[in-house]
């Protein structure tokens, strides 16, 4: 059968496909389908046809998958971000097992190596501690607003259509993230909407509320609110700083960033402190951490606990070992590890990180942990002594060739890389395979209700 696009045909799905669509075989062809599960039979419609695959999205569901569950939040489906609600928890975890372990085999061309199965995150819903909410001065629809009259379209302040910059949903609840959140979200919503001053156009780039970006500490449950704006407006910020306080004793800190820049992300080029402190404390396993508005931190605490002792149990350190930490961050890794190792040295290319990962390391009291701002493949040279156990834990890219290259002429005695995408973490152990082996990987869930998955891997060298 030759697929064409705008073709309708009746399919029964066969598995899902790394990056959460279902997968049908139509005479070898793979056709991607959207919101689809294994054991669907649908009707669906070709929406693009390349050489070597099609995608397509169900028109119509004839029969359920027995792994198919309701999802609870309205926007499923529409939403950007979590696209696997409507899929059993259970079967996620199975499916994101499997997607590391054919990474590793077809990427990384590497055989019978053990892959556990998931550690689940302990929570399902309202696990994440920071969410970054947009403004928009058109928002988009749900099928069931469409024939809405009088339906105001002229502002939003929520989660963006997958893979668009410019749809935003008027989100007025989020499940993955805790209840009160969502309450200040409406109010600082209400407050922009009656203020004077026009949302931001993600068209025009004119217009001045541009994102909410909310944290929440998971060990103290306190909040941060961070207001992102295109220019400085103290009269119209600071009235509803004061009002978010003396609502929700709970926010201990209010900042507003502000940027002139076009660029969606919701990083000021400058900060202001409006309310409260600077910095919102939060904790893994015994350690504390300060979390500034604009650094990194793991957006699900609990589960971090458990990829961190996932890591400490990998590394296996009894006291004694040299630890080099690559991408370090923030200092999370290295500050969990510094009790058990002789000394943790961290590189990490991002100034601000580096010094945040002094003032943890300060606030703990930890005082065997170093770090080097700078790119790795120019500072490992910087290390002393070659480290007995190296940990790497590397954006979604993966590692550049050249840090490949400083790692094998290193050559430390154990490996632990810690990955967020099982497909560079497969290409990079194939980069490594002649001088380590690989001796089990296993996968931990930070994420539900996404494809995505941490894993990690103990290598030894040959």
């Amino acid at each position: 059968m030759k697929v064409k696009k705008g073709q309708q045909l009746e399919v029964v799905v066969d598995d899902i496909a790394f990056g959460g669509r279902g997968l049908v075989k139509i005479d070898g062809l793979a056709v991607f389908v959207d919101q689809a599960v294994p054991g669907d039979r649908a009707e669906i419609r070709i929406v693009k046809k390349k050489k070597n695959f099609a995608e397509a999205r169900v028109i119509r569901l004839i029969d359920s998958s027995p792994f198919r569950v309701t999802p609870p939040c309205r926007y499923a489906g529409y939403c950007g971000g979590c696209k696997w609600q409507f899929l059993d928890y259970l079967k996620q975890l199975e499916y994101k097992q499997k997607h590391v372990a054919e990474s590793i085999e077809h990427i990384g061309l590497l055989q019978n190596i053990t892959v556990h199965e998931v550690i689940p995150s302990p929570r399902v819903f309202k696990y994440r501690n920071k969410m970054e909410f947009s403004c928009s001065d058109r928002r988009w629809l749900l099928p069931e607003e469409m024939d809405i009259e009088g339906t105001d379209i002229s502002f939003a302040l929520g989660l963006h259509v997958p893979g668009t910059y410019n749809k935003v949903l008027d989100t007025d609840t989020c499940l993955l993230f805790p209840d009160l959140g969502n309450a200040i979200l409406e109010d600082v919503r209400q407050y922009m909407k009656q203020s004077d001053r026009p949302v931001y156009g993600l068209r025009s780039h004119e217009g001045f509320w541009r994102f909410l970006m909310l944290r929440h500490s998971a060990a103290h449950d306190r909040w941060m609110v961070n207001i992102v704006t295109a220019a400085e407006d103290m009269e119209t910020v600071k009235p509803l700083a004061h009002k978010l306080m003396e609502k929700y004793p709970r926010i201990i800190s209010i900042v507003n960033n502000i940027t002139a820049r076009k660029a969606g992300i919701a990083i000021g080029e400058y900060e202001i402190l409006l309310a409260g402190e600077a910095c919102l404390k939060d904790k893994i396993n015994d350690f504390e951490f300060e979390i500034s508005a604009n650094s990194f931190f793991q957006t699900n605490t609990l589960g971090a606990e458990r990829l961190y002792q996932t890591v400490a149990d990998y590394a296996g350190l009894t006291g004694s070992e040299r630890v080099a930490d690559l991408y370090s961050g923030t200092g999370t890794i290295a500050i969990c590890l510094s009790s058990g190792a002789r000394e943790v040295m961290g590189i990490e290319i991002v100034e601000s990180a580096v010094a945040d990962a002094e003032k943890n390391c300060a606030l703990n009291n930890v005082s065997n942990c170093h770090f080097i701002s700078g790119d790795i493949k120019d500072c490992l040279s910087k290390i002393s002594h070659v480290p007995d156990v190296m940990i790497i834990d590397p954006p979604r890219v993966g590692m550049h060739k050249d840090v490949v290259r400083r790692v094998l002429d290193m050559a430390p005695r154990k490996v632990v890389y810690v990955s967020c995408n099982p497909a560079t973490l497969a290409r990079d152990l194939n980069m490594i395979k002649e001088q380590y082996k690989v001796l089990e990987v296993q996968p931990v869930d930070m994420f539900p209700h996404t494809f995505h998955i941490e894993s990690v891997a103990v290598l030894e060298r040959i």
